[in-house]
């Protein structure tokens, strides 16, 4: 992973992290243990699917970053899938409260996805990535 990535996650991780945190303190306040449960166990799925998904884009970025676009697109969906099809799982459970767990979720999946995009903007990735061992005057002529 790259520092850029890294810094990326981090700039992700860090306020969903505080998100899952008071998604849990207003769980327990609002539906006791079982909230609690609820709110921790949404804000850690959230964490693990999204982080998976960002180390998964900056492993095709490193090695096939023609694709990156299309993956984006796909791991993206494949998380909010995902994450639905968790919530339709544990929409009768009992040993947690599913609203406070699908409130939790859909908060973190928001900060997340609004941390992460300050965060690129932030990281000053370069877009072209210039050889060094080239010419600066432009590509070399062959006879």
């Amino acid at each position: 992973m790259q520092s850029n990535d890294a810094r990326i996650l981090r700039g992700a991780a860090i306020p969903t992290v505080c998100a899952g945190l008071v998604g849990v303190g207003v769980g327990a306040f609002v539906a006791g243990s079982s909230g609690a449960v609820g709110a921790g166990l949404g804000a850690v799925l959230v964490l693990v699917f999204f982080g998976a998904g960002l180390y998964g884009m900056s492993v095709v970025g490193q090695r096939w970053p023609e694709l990156l676009l299309g993956a984006g697109l796909l791991v993206y969906t494949t998380q909010i899938l995902v994450l639905l099809l968790l919530l339709r799982i544990f929409r009768d459970v009992t040993f947690m409260d599913s609203r406070v767990f699908g409130i939790t979720m859909l908060g973190a999946v928001l900060v997340w996805i609004a941390s992460q995009a300050w965060s690129n903007v932030r990281a000053k990735t370069p877009y072209v990535v210039v050889d060094s061992d080239k010419s600066p005057t432009g590509p070399e002529v062959r006879s």
